[in-house]
């Protein structure tokens, strides 16, 4: 797997992009992202609950070779969303199946298509920790792309062979994947919600190092991946540059996470997943905390995000 990127300069967004899962909450963020800088957007999905900006609305299973290969055409590239997201959502041979096949087909028609980039969505719950039903902490803080795994749950498997299916991709047919490790995703209000919850027991969340992102960053992340100048498979984890709680990291370890031992410095406020492999891969930086204001509110921020 190469880590070299091939110059400073992102490349253009590609011409016609095929999005999976289009109609979940990230799919469908990302294909109005796309569609609103001109991008003409393929959606795939079990079905549409909404309205989709694509200008190409295919209903069918990721899984299905022939749906698929339809709804590759004309494509340059390709955001692979589909996926059964939590291990609870199914048996654990559905789940499995129906995740690594997702991904097999879509990223091995894409590669023969001679499609050459596309991006994944992994987990941050590729190394298995967080959804583990034994009493197992992490190796250390940070969370990093090479922390061991202890996996015991299907979804967990099913991201770890995910990103070990783009490695194969990319070796087979040249296919560029960036297999993106998201944290938990949510609109900001949702975070907030959810951050108010897991205030309740902190140490639900500990496994995972308090770690969220705003979808907004989220689609941004992805259109990176789909522009950053670079060549090989890559895992790429993401974080907010903060905790989802609105406390000091050290406290927070001393009190749920006092064994697991911290690797490198930290922030006041975290974050404890290390992404500085998505600054020099893909130039992301975070810009949405639900802790600070929010800079969509101010015109000229959201412009200049836009732009």
């Amino acid at each position: 797997m190469s880590d070299m990127a091939m110059s400073d300069m992102q490349r253009p967004l590609p011409r016609r992009v095929l999005v999976t899962g289009a109609d979940g909450a990230i799919g469908r963020a990302t294909t109005e992202r796309l569609a609103g800088l001109g991008v003409e957007v393929t959606a795939l999905s079990l079905a549409f609950d909404g309205e989709t900006p694509a200008d190409r609305v295919i209903a069918g299973d990721a899984r299905d070779e022939s749906v698929v290969a339809r709804a590759l055409e004309g494509v340059d590239a390709v955001v692979h969303l589909a996926a059964i997201p939590h291990p609870s959502l199914g048996t654990p041979p559905t789940v499995f199946g129906t995740n690594v096949v997702a991904t097999f087909t879509v990223l091995s028609l894409a590669g023969q298509a001679g499609v050459r980039r596309a991006v994944i969505a992994s987990s941050i719950n590729a190394f298995g920790v967080p959804m583990n039903s034994h009493e197992v902490a992490p190796a250390y803080y940070p969370l990093d792309e090479q922390t061991p795994a202890d996996i015991d749950d299907a979804y967990s498997l099913s991201k770890q062979y995910d990103e070990a299916t783009a490695r194969m991709m990319w070796r087979r047919w040249g296919i560029d994947v960036v297999a993106l490790r998201f944290p938990l995703v949510k609109d900001a209000e949702t975070l907030r919600e959810t951050a108010e919850s897991v205030g309740q027991d902190p140490a639900s969340m500990a496994r995972e190092g308090w770690a969220y992102l705003d979808l907004r960053d989220g689609v941004r992340a992805i259109e990176l991946g789909l522009t950053a100048p670079l060549a090989g498979a890559h895992v790429v984890s993401l974080s907010a540059d903060d905790l989802l709680l609105d406390r000091p990291a050290d406290e927070l370890l001393r009190a749920y996470a006092p064994a697991v031992p911290l690797r490198t410095p930290i922030g006041a406020r975290g974050p404890l997943v290390d992404t500085a492999r998505a600054r020099e891969l893909l130039g992301f930086e975070p810009q949405y905390s639900i802790h600070r204001p929010d800079p969509a509110a101010d015109p000229l921020e959201l412009g200049a995000l836009s732009a």
